[in-house]
């Protein structure tokens, strides 16, 4: 997608709890269809989707690369939960307890994602309040404090730090005749929509502050 400066940029970063083929299949789908639907015309935001590996050291480069040099209004992950039979929002990323190997057999030191770091970051986004607001035919939304421990829920713990809370985690369940691309895609955008619009306050609220501290004092 091409860079629109006149906006903010939301980005999309979906990776998978499994390396299993079907996995994949499926994380490619959501990408597709996220691409295809955007967010809609009345969103002064871009939309951009990046998939990450299930590799712990890669998917920390993509993800602090983003942060640093794009900035993004907020960053949604989506992972794929193979055991899921809702979608769940996810209020928190750990810092501690990755012990599994990811596909290339790479476990963190000491099992933390980054040292030094608190033990949880609570996002910005109050997953609660998009539970209650968001309404997705077929498919339950659902809210969790606890997105496991692998390479999703480490990349979000990592986003949260570089951004200050403003990125959200969303687990899915995988493809199946209940749940289609086309559905989980649809139900996506709607949640993401209502993500943006329950930190519009905050966000309008940081930039008024920041926006007076920027202010030059007026000569006498």
């Amino acid at each position: 997608m091409v860079p629109c400066c006149s906006k903010d940029t939301v980005h999309t970063l979906l990776s998978t709890q499994s390396a299993s083929q079907m996995a994949l299949i499926a994380v490619l789908s959501f990408l597709h269809e996220l691409s295809k639907l955007g967010l809609g015309c009345d969103m002064e935001v871009e939309l951009r989707t990046l998939q990450l590996p299930v590799d712990y050291r890669e998917a920390k480069q993509r993800v602090t690369r983003i942060w640093e040099d794009l900035q993004p209004q907020l960053a949604v992950h989506v992972g794929v939960d193979t055991s899921a039979k809702a979608i769940f929002l996810e209020q928190c990323g750990k810092n501690r307890g990755y012990w599994d190997a990811d596909i290339r057999g790479f476990r963190p030191k000491a099992g933390v994602c980054l040292p030094g770091g608190s033990d949880m970051i609570v996002s910005q986004v109050s997953m609660k309040a998009v539970c209650r607001r968001v309404a997705v035919e077929d498919v339950e939304v659902a809210f969790s404090r606890d997105a496991g421990r692998y390479v999703c829920d480490y990349t979000y713990y990592l986003s949260l730090h570089h951004g200050n809370g403003y990125a959200a985690l969303i687990h899915v369940p995988p493809l199946s005749r209940g749940f289609p691309a086309s559905l989980l895609g649809k139900a996506l955008q709607v949640i993401i929509r209502e993500m943006l619009e329950e930190r519009k306050p905050k966000r309008e609220a940081w930039f008024m502050e920041n926006s007076a501290s920027m202010i030059p004092a007026q000569e006498n």
